[in-house]
């Protein structure tokens, strides 16, 4: 595993310390988070989505995402995007999110 691979699997171990506020699941796993790109610099974009437009965390949850990455060991900076293309569905759930919500 390269130093990159290394840093992205820190990053989505962070990620997964941040759970949907209304659902108890992590981020991660429910299909939020879309794109992690990690530059030659180590400066991480990440490109995110909320369950809704109209999430009472729209606010907040870009910004504890940004502070839960830059404290990952090697990450030089982080800037995170929000987006609702795609919207996020059920769909896009981790199996091992569908198995604690009991939906398989």
């Amino acid at each position: 595993m390269d130093e990159k691979e290394i840093l992205r699997d820190r990053i989505i171990q962070s990620l997964k310390t941040i759970y949907d506020p209304e659902i108890p699941v992590n981020i991660y796993d429910m299909g939020l988070i879309y794109k992690i790109d990690i530059d030659d610099d180590f400066f991480v974009m990440i490109v995110m989505t909320l369950t809704a437009p109209n999430c009472p965390e729209a606010e907040n949850m870009p910004a504890l995402v940004e502070g839960t990455v830059k404290n990952v060991d090697g990450v030089k900076n982080v800037q995170v995007q929000l987006t609702f293309e795609p919207e996020w569905d059920i769909r896009m759930l981790s199996d091992e999110a569908k198995v604690e919500l009991n939906l398989i």
